[in-house]
């Protein structure tokens, strides 16, 4: 059964009607300055088409635009697809340190671009996300939809949050309970570290929850400063806090099973996490989807458009004579 995938272009077509009447009725200006008899005299002979022929040439090309326009599809039913995919929490540090901009443009900033990267590295997989710093929040749950997830992380605001301080016990709960019957799970982290030294705590509850933790720690060895609005952020003696980046975490990768992968401009650097994530986890979630099966018509009014509008500005007969 045929159909039009975008109907509302038909209404176009009424738009042709006028140009049918002034192409019927219409009549130049000189036409009406002389008779038929003297008309027929001085009018240059010409062997091809008439004005009138090109014009409705023209107009039929139109047509056959708008038709294409419509995208013209034979339906022929629905295709059941089953795939398969595994299901990745990333968790997002937008604790106060993650402002720190001792990698360019700041650790916040390069964990968004190095999300965006792996998304592109991860294929057959349903990707959540939470942010979390004292507090986790959810931004986005297991979906499909890394258009969607992308738009999410890149336009996500922390203006309005308290950002003191980061609570990874917090955020591995919030990870655990995006997940439903996953036997081992997957939890990606874009962090610095925040300054917690023991994460014995944390160990023992994802080993627990069977949950796999995968750090990509963003940071430098020397460190940086909080900006804020009275200028770097002090301690209570005066000083400015230097933040630097804290590989204690790497415990908590190391001890679950995951691992863990220190930033870089690279694009490698990402990519080389993604293959560990998929290495260790099979798909093994399955859905089923149903694909629309068309056959695509809109090349075939096309093509007559352009052969008519050829045909109406150009003269076969006018070429043989030069």
């Amino acid at each position: 059964m045929m159909s039009f995938l975008y109907v509302e272009f038909l209404w176009a077509l009424v738009l042709l009607l006028p140009l049918f009447y002034f192409l019927k009725y219409g009549k130049n200006s000189y036409e009406s300055l002389f008779s038929a008899e003297v008309l027929d005299k001085i009018r240059v002979k010409n062997r091809g088409f008439s004005k009138r022929v090109r014009g409705v040439l023209l107009i039929l090309s139109l047509f056959f635009i708008i038709i294409a326009l419509a995208r013209p599809v034979i339906n022929k039913g629905e295709i059941k697809v089953k795939s398969s995919f595994i299901n990745v929490v990333a968790g997002l540090d937008i604790s106060n340190s993650m402002f720190v901009n001792d990698v360019y443009p700041s650790r916040f900033a390069l964990a968004k671009r190095k999300f965006d990267l792996f998304l592109r590295d991860m294929k057959n997989a349903r990707v959540g996300i939470i942010g979390f710093s004292s507090q986790s929040f959810l931004v986005a749950p297991l979906s499909e939809d890394y258009h969607s997830l992308d738009f999410l992380v890149k336009n996500l605001s922390v203006a309005s949050m308290s950002l003191r301080g980061t609570d990874f016990m917090s955020a591995l709960k919030a990870a655990n309970e995006l997940y439903h019957t996953d036997k081992k799970k997957a939890f990606l982290i874009f962090t610095d570290g925040g300054d917690q030294k023991d994460f014995t705590k944390e160990i023992t509850y994802a080993k627990k929850h069977n949950i796999v933790v995968f750090v990509y720690a963003i940071g430098t060895d020397k460190g940086g400063i909080i900006g804020t609005k009275n200028g770097p952020m002090k301690d209570k003696n005066g000083n400015i806090v230097v933040v630097k980046i804290n590989e204690n975490i790497k415990k908590l990768a190391l001890q679950t099973g995951g691992a863990y992968m220190r930033s870089s401009l690279s694009k490698k650097d990402i990519s080389m996490l993604a293959r560990a994530i998929k290495s260790r986890f099979k798909a093994t979630g399955s859905q089923e989807n149903s694909i629309k099966d068309r056959r695509e018509l809109f090349y075939y009014p096309l093509s007559l458009a352009i052969l008519l509008f050829f045909m109406a500005n150009f003269s076969l007969l006018d070429w043989r004579k030069r």
